[in-house]
């Protein structure tokens, strides 16, 4: 298939990319790292999460991400999350990536550290440095903390190797650890680890270097960047156009662009109108012209033409798709066929805070028992299911990370 289009200057979605390192993906379609909230509360996969994510691979897309894959499970994202560490399955999570590699798709961990934002039922957050805000209070990190994280990532990345991942992808957006030392807003440190990108950037470089010493050089190493955390006195366009300069002298397979964060009353970009084309691909054009590593943009893309679009022009690399492959697992080869058969995106009477996240995030639910469409568009209903699947699985966390800080 892909011989028909080299003697066009125009890529196509259905080509395959060969990264730096050396992996290939076999089109232009990524479904991207969401929080699917489907661990078993322990840190580890369960058979709802790792069938909806075999459905996925039979759809025909080239790379699937696991949002919220934590390092450390003192500073988790919420209680669904997998852990890669010492307590880890390995069991279960060789079965999850077995099954989500079939018809040749590659399955990435994203690894991270929520940071400020770890879930407080089951952390003691810290971040970059002390936070003491209405709606959201950390502890700042000490620099024997800062200095222990390219170990606590390299560790997991290795697992994440040996249980059958296919790639890891550095979670460095949407406000978390990472996110949060790029950030002024969130990073006031006076040492080497603050002040400037340069300094912001440090631990993101050793991290980054610590991983690709651990895996080898031919395993691939995304990483994802906001391009503007949407925040007054947040990380700049300019300033992540310079990290991502950065990023260019490291081993770095793939730059996944996204943005926003989940500071506490923040908009995120991901909550946008149905409407409307993707939210960075002016952000991503910018950035091609300071970096040879491959781009992959997150946000907005709804049709398959916006994908074409984004592939044709050289704006990105690959496009990510996030809550259409909730709607339509199946959707990568309807667009590979070149179809532009669109999900329909349900529309809600009312929108409670965080009602449309707990909808999709349920659906991922039953689409991993085989249940379909949920037919439930009352969100404060799903909202309170959400929550107390969450307050059960805080107990069955604390019961198992009790040695947690």
């Amino acid at each position: 298939m892909n011989n028909a289009h080299q003697s066009s200057n125009a890529t196509n979605l259905d080509e395959a990319l060969t990264l730096p390192c050396g992996a290939v993906l076999k089109n232009r379609l990524v479904k991207s790292p969401m929080s699917d909230s489907l661990g078993n509360g322990q840190g580890d996969p369960t058979p709802q999460q790792t069938r909806l994510y075999e459905i996925w691979a039979h759809g025909g897309i080239a790379l699937s991400i696991i949002g919220e894959v934590q390092i450390d499970p003192g500073f988790a994202e919420k209680p669904g999350n997998l852990v890669l560490g010492p307590q880890s399955d390995h069991q279960a999570l060789k079965q999850l990536t077995s099954r989500a590699t079939v018809d040749g798709a590659h399955l990435w961990a994203q690894l991270g550290h929520a940071g400020a934002l770890s879930h407080a039922p089951i952390s003691q957050a810290k971040g970059p440095s002390a936070l003491d805000l209405p709606e959201l209070k950390c502890a700042g990190m000490s620099m024997a903390d800062i200095k222990a994280l390219p170990y606590a990532y390299a560790q997991a990345a290795g697992i994440a190797k040996h249980v059958g991942f296919t790639g890891l992808l550095l979670h460095a957006g949407h406000g978390f650890l990472l996110s949060q030392f790029l950030s002024p807003l969130f990073n006031h440190r006076a040492d080497e680890y603050g002040g400037n990108i340069e300094g912001r950037m440090r631990i993101v470089l050793e991290i980054v270097d610590a991983m690709r010493q651990q895996v080898g050089a031919t395993f691939p190493i995304g990483m994802r960047i906001n391009s503007t955390d949407l925040l007054e006195g947040g990380l700049t366009e300019e300033d992540a156009l310079q990290a991502i300069s950065m990023l260019d002298q490291t081993s770095v397979d793939l730059i996944d662009i996204s943005g926003g964060t989940y500071f506490p009353g923040a908009k995120a970009a991901s909550d946008g109108q149905a409407e409307g084309g993707p939210y960075f691909l002016d952000f991503a054009r910018r950035a091609k012209q300071l970096t040879q590593i491959p781009l992959m943009s997150t946000g907005g893309f709804k049709h398959q033409a916006q994908a074409q679009a984004a592939i044709a022009n050289g704006d990105v690399d690959m496009v990510g798709l996030a809550r259409v492959m909730i709607l339509d697992p199946a959707l990568p080869k309807a667009w590979l066929e070149g179809s532009n058969s669109d999900p329909i995106f349900p529309r809600f009477a009312t929108n409670p805070e965080g009602g449309v996240t707990a909808w999709y995030t349920m659906q991922m639910v039953a689409l991993g028992e085989d249940k379909g469409q949920q037919s439930s568009l009352d969100l404060p209903k799903v909202l309170s299911i959400y929550a107390a699947r969450d307050e059960q699985r805080c107990a069955l966390w604390q019961s198992k990370f009790t040695h947690a800080d």
